[in-house]
């Protein structure tokens, strides 16, 4: 299927529907944890998500998946301060030798500060 601009819509590399993801590792200025739980939702080639857990009371992200399966998306959240943060992301996958997901991610706050991070989040299996 094609998109408005022609670029196909269809299955990707990585399928992330259904799929959850912890924290492995974040940068200092970041506030997702290993208590933090992605919840991922893949259509063609929008993702959708959910998470919460440790300073997230919740939060929302929406993207794209390209080709390779890697993610760019826009994340919003509200912390443990009722505070409402948001940010962008760009993530590369890794698959690891017993079949889950590693996520390599790169990301940078959209408030005032502008600082930038890097986490890991890997796949949990159910």
């Amino acid at each position: 299927m094609k998109g408005k601009k022609g670029k196909e819509s269809g299955p990707t590399v990585v399928n992330y529907d259904g799929k959850q993801f912890v924290a492995k590792e974040n940068s200092e200025n970041g506030e997702v944890s290993s208590a933090t739980v992605f919840q991922y939702k893949q259509e063609g080639r929008i993702l959708t998500g959910t998470y919460s857990g440790g300073e997230i009371l919740t939060g929302t992200l929406i993207g794209l998946v390209d080709d390779q399966g890697h993610l760019r998306f826009r994340y919003n959240h509200v912390n443990v301060d009722y505070e409402i943060r948001g940010g962008e992301c760009y993530s590369i996958p890794e698959q690891l030798a017993d079949g889950r997901i590693r996520l390599h991610e790169k990301w940078k706050w959209n408030d005032d500060s502008k600082s930038e991070g890097t986490s890991i989040v890997e796949e949990i299996l159910r």
